[in-house]
């Protein structure tokens, strides 16, 4: 068991590193110039030599990244280009409601998906697995901007029960427990949630159908054991791969939310990405993709843990 979690901390240290190479270099590849977010176009050429040299964009490109590394292990991803503040705050800050929305959604997603997927794989082929199915296929398909924009339409325009912008009634964005942030909440978890949805729904589905049909599950019946008890090793044995599955979906939440997060105005990391690119604001650039895949790889690394402790046979194996 120590021996398993020490290998896959061991691969995630490799993972981590390439995390940061890419993270630094992607923003080089997209085209423009930083320097446009505080320069004007007609900007004469040595004050854009003292910009570079201010922001370290005169230096070759390895050594920019050893700096970048260097601070970032010490917690300082720099400053905004455009706004002159910390960078680690803003993604502090942006990271934290992101995670709150990632959170909500995936509960509700991966809840809703283990009840349809178990549902109807014990009903194969009947009409409780094909609605199920139709629901899933629904979900991975159906583009999440364009929910979002229908479910403002209904909820917040049509019917005013729900708003459609924003984290905090006052436009704070800092998240309270009470009924009103909850109700900004609501519109862009049940966008999130439509996707993890229809990809646990499907793996349970697959899971839970194959498993009922191995000869385990037949001896278990042959001895006398009630359909509660079975479940109970139907789950076991499928709960690996479904949490494997899980963890991944928070993932693609927590970086896939660009766009939900831009129709709900939700003060996120999307929100926060979102703005970086238009104002080609590389260090916010930076720094909010390197916590973003960094969260990724512990989330995964966390995953991978867990799993033993369900199934000892990933372990042994």
């Amino acid at each position: 068991m120590l021996g398993y979690l020490l290998k896959r901390l061991l691969y995630a240290l490799p993972t981590a590193l390439g995390v940061t190479i890419v993270s630094f270099l992607l923003v080089y590849i997209a085209p423009g110039d930083a320097l446009n977010a505080v320069a004007p176009a007609d900007a004469p050429a040595e004050v854009i030599e003292a910009l570079k040299v201010t922001y370290g964009l005169d230096r070759p490109l390895p050594v920019r990244y050893g700096l970048w590394l260097a601070r970032a292990l010490h917690g300082d991803l720099g400053a905004s280009i455009a706004t002159g503040r910390a960078v680690a705050s803003e993604v502090v800050s942006a990271v934290g409601n992101t995670l709150l929305l990632a959170a909500a959604a995936a509960l509700v997603g991966v809840s809703l998906g283990c009840v349809l997927g178990a549902l109807a794989g014990y009903r194969a082929g009947s009409w409780v697995d094909r609605l199920a199915s139709a629901l899933s296929v629904v979900g991975v398909s159906i583009p999440h901007y364009w929910l979002g924009l229908v479910l403002t339409i209904v909820f917040s325009i049509k019917l005013g029960w729900l708003p459609a912008m924003g984290a905090s009634p006052g436009g704070s964005g800092v998240w309270e427990w009470d009924v009103a942030h909850l109700r900004h909440l609501l519109l862009p978890a049940a966008t999130l949630c439509v996707i993890p949805m229809g990809i646990v729904t499907r793996t349970v589905r697959a899971l839970v159908a194959e498993t009922l049909n191995q000869e385990f599950v037949v001896a278990l019946r042959a001895r006398g054991l009630g359909p509660s008890a079975i479940f109970v090793h139907v789950a076991r044995n499928a709960l690996p791969t479904v949490l494997a599955v899980a963890g991944l979906q928070v993932g693609y939440l927590m970086g896939g939310s660009i766009l939900v997060e831009t129709v709900f105005a939700w003060p996120g990391t999307g929100f926060l990405l979102n703005t970086a690119i238009f104002q080609r604001d590389l260090p916010l650039l930076q720094g909010t993709i390197l916590v973003l895949c960094l969260f990724f790889v512990v989330l995964n690394l966390l995953v991978d843990m867990l799993q033993p402790l369900i199934d000892p046979r990933i372990a042994r194996a």
